[in-house]
């Protein structure tokens, strides 16, 4: 497979937005020497570069030492912004309505009986007593859906970023069209799990919507970006930005919405890209000793 053409890549990229799990970091979970080697360079040739990822915040310290000049990264499908440099501060919070979210439960409830939540906020993972044991989390609240979203009297808590649904017999996919079908009008729903696992967001909330806020904050155009991705919750963001790249191992939907491919993460095809992009950069800089 082709990585990408010289006439593909940008001519002046100001943005790289990449994915983490199945992109930037391999299915180990690292960030391989090459990688570390390919956003530094980024950055000293003048490209930001944001991590965009449906991780939670407090699951980032994976890349928090690969962050340069701004510090910041888009997490939670887009629901976060927060700061890596600044202790974990959240810079941006664009939550889901708790009413909007137990509209969600139910919906999904009726569409696909056996459906069980958990619930991630700004400060906590809570979840019901049969949602599969993905985390061990000694500190979490065990309950119905209902109840975990139910809004304190006072109108105090957590915001809630993402909703989380799981199915035990629905494919992935299916799921997926299913609940966007059954509530789509409620909330923003995507996935990134091998699993019938949804992740549910505000309605408009996504990994594009909230780039396009910090790039616009940054006098940045969709042109000026290049996007990485592999799976569902990418097809957004890749569609936005100008240049886009569905990594080897992408989900079909990725691919038919990236303007390009490139190798599988295992192969460092997120450095591949931005090695070419960063030696294009510096070819046009002109020498300072003429």
């Amino acid at each position: 497979m082709t990585s990408a053409s010289e006439s593909s890549l940008p001519a002046r990229p100001r943005l790289i937005a990449t994915d983490l799990d199945g992109t930037l970091l391999r299915d180990d979970k690292t960030v391989s020497d090459r990688t570390v080697a390919a956003l530094a360079a980024a950055e000293e040739a003048g490209i930001e570069v944001f991590f965009v990822t449906g991780r939670p915040a407090r699951w980032m310290g994976i890349v928090s030492d690969h962050v340069h000049r701004h510090g910041l990264a888009i997490c939670a499908n887009g629901a976060v912004v927060v700061d890596l440099r600044g202790g974990g501060e959240l810079v941006k919070v664009r939550g889901l309505d708790r009413s909007a979210a137990i509209d969600v439960v139910q919906a999904l409830r009726d569409a696909a009986p056996g459906t069980v939540f958990a619930v991630e906020t700004t400060g906590s993972f809570d979840y019901e007593p049969e949602y599969p044991p993905f985390i061990n989390d000694p500190g979490a609240h065990v309950a119905p859906a209902e109840k975990l979203l139910q809004e304190a009297e006072d109108g105090a808590g957590d915001a809630v970023v993402k909703l989380l649904a799981h199915h035990p017999t629905l494919t992935p996919d299916g799921f997926l069209t299913l609940a966007r079908t059954a509530a789509g009008q409620l909330a923003s729903f995507t996935r990134s799990s091998p699993t019938a696992l949804l992740e549910i967001s505000g309605l408009g909330v996504s990994k594009a919507s909230t780039l396009a806020l910090c790039c616009a904050e940054r006098g940045i155009s969709s042109d000026e970006v290049v996007a990485f991705g592999d799976m569902p919750n990418d097809v957004e963001m890749l569609a936005w930005a100008g240049t886009s790249y569905a990594m080897g191992n992408a989900h079909p939907d990725v691919i038919a919405a990236a303007s390009g491919r490139t190798v599988a993460n295992n192969e460092d095809g997120v450095a591949v890209i931005i090695e070419q992009l960063v030696a294009r950069v510096r070819a046009r800089k002109p020498d300072p000793r003429q």
